[in-house]
């Protein structure tokens, strides 16, 4: 099956690696048209490059998805460029540690911003755009850890749990209105975000999933795929999780 999203503008936010460069690029494949907006610009400036060299169509914009006006610019951008949007995924997010005692108000509020306030402003601006479309979807990255707890990681926690209700939230305010939202929840995946693990960390975290290894981006970008499809026509206020099993203990 091919171009299961043909005829879809996306915006996608993260777009310059890991799990945001794979929706880029799977998304393109499938007939969408990307904006992918990132902070890191050259990398997503290359990311962009090759969709664009592959066949696909993508264009590359600067979104710091804390910044209210930036997220109207880029909006503006798929109008002026694709003439208008009809899918966003807010994927854009940060981790690092800390337990109740070891966060930082500091650490605290960058978490918030950017992991919880950014898919909120994101929605926020799309919105009009995604319901004058009248067949609209948006998917918000959220995590494994936003529906099961672990110690250690007290507003990473904090805010993909949001992320995973705001999404009910904004399902049911726009299920009349044309627009669907949903929530993806990645398990373990190989991703910049998890850093240079010791052969100890990686066999530890194999260990705890019952598939015995980690994801692979693609893998989160094809279930955002199917939910931003029309096969997903009847599927809003859902959550996906896509972890090797390892919710299933």
């Amino acid at each position: 099956m091919a171009g299961r999203l043909e005829g879809k503008i996306a915006l996608i936010t993260g777009g310059a690696s890991g799990i945001g460069a794979a929706h880029v690029t799977r998304f393109a494949e499938e007939g969408a048209k990307v904006i992918s907006g990132d902070i890191q610009d050259d990398l997503g400036a290359t990311v962009v490059e090759e969709v664009c060299a592959a066949g696909g169509e993508a264009i590359y914009t600067h979104l710091d998805v804390t910044d209210e006006a930036i997220w109207a610019a880029a909006i503006q951008l798929a109008t002026d460029t694709f003439g208008g949007l009809t899918t966003l995924v807010n994927n854009a997010g940060i981790y690092h540690p800390g337990g109740v005692e070891e966060e930082t108000r500091e650490g605290w509020e960058r978490m918030i911003a950017i992991n919880q306030t950014g898919p909120w402003l994101g929605m926020k601006a799309a919105l009009p755009a995604l319901k004058a479309c009248g067949n609209g979807a948006v998917v918000n990255i959220s995590s494994l850890f936003g529906i099961i707890g672990s110690p250690g990681s007290l507003s990473y926690h904090a805010t993909k749990g949001a992320v995973r209700l705001i999404s009910k939230s904004a399902a049911l305010e726009f299920v009349g209105e044309g627009v669907r939202v949903n929530s993806v929840h990645p398990g373990q995946i190989e991703t910049p975000i998890i850093g240079d693990l010791t052969p100890e960390a990686d066999a530890a975290i194999k260990a705890a999933i019952p598939m015995n290894r980690m994801g692979r981006p693609e893998d989160i970008a094809n279930g955002s795929l199917y939910l931003c499809s029309d096969e997903a026509a009847y599927v809003t206020g859902t959550e996906l999780v896509i972890d090797g099993g390892w919710s299933a203990y």
